[in-house]
């Protein structure tokens, strides 16, 4: 069965949020995938991960990267696991059907709670997911940036 977790920013941008929760997926040996919500932002999520911290290094790329089947973190657009991922990331409103994501061992959504559109899909996508019996995890930002669980 699918684990499903939802963070919700508050107070970290995605561009703080993303490479650490990708440093926590990565280091569990499994593969990630990473599906953007659009395709302008698939090569920014790329480049952010390069950069963000010059002490840091994930192994990843995108199809403009090329070696797809072998990326341990493979960042798309598009909703196929070209990477043999058991891992799946999503951001900026990326939705993929309930069947894409019931192929993946978790699923992790992030979303920002600051932007209304954003938060209003968070909520449609919970409730679609709940209706299929997942197994649903809420992560709520707190001040410090950190997360805290919410039963």
């Amino acid at each position: 069965m699918t684990r499903f977790d939802f963070y919700h920013l508050q107070k970290t941008p995605l561009e703080q949020v993303l490479p650490k929760l990708c440093e926590k997926a990565y280091s569990t040996g499994k593969r990630i995938k990473i599906i953007v919500g659009n395709e302008e932002r698939v090569e920014f999520i790329n480049s952010l991960l390069w950069t963000y911290n010059e002490e840091s290094f994930l192994p990843h790329g995108s199809k403009k990267d090329g070696f797809i089947e072998e990326q341990p973190i493979f960042i798309s657009s598009d909703e196929k696991n070209e990477n043999n991922a058991l891992l799946l990331i999503l951001v900026d409103g990326a939705m993929p059907k309930i069947e894409i994501l019931n192929t993946y061992e978790r699923v992790l959504n992030i979303f920002d709670g600051n932007d209304e559109f954003s938060l209003n899909n968070a909520r449609n996508y919970w409730k679609e997911i709940k209706s299929t019996n997942g197994e649903l995890h809420y992560w709520q930002q707190k001040e410090n940036g950190t997360f805290e669980q919410k039963v």
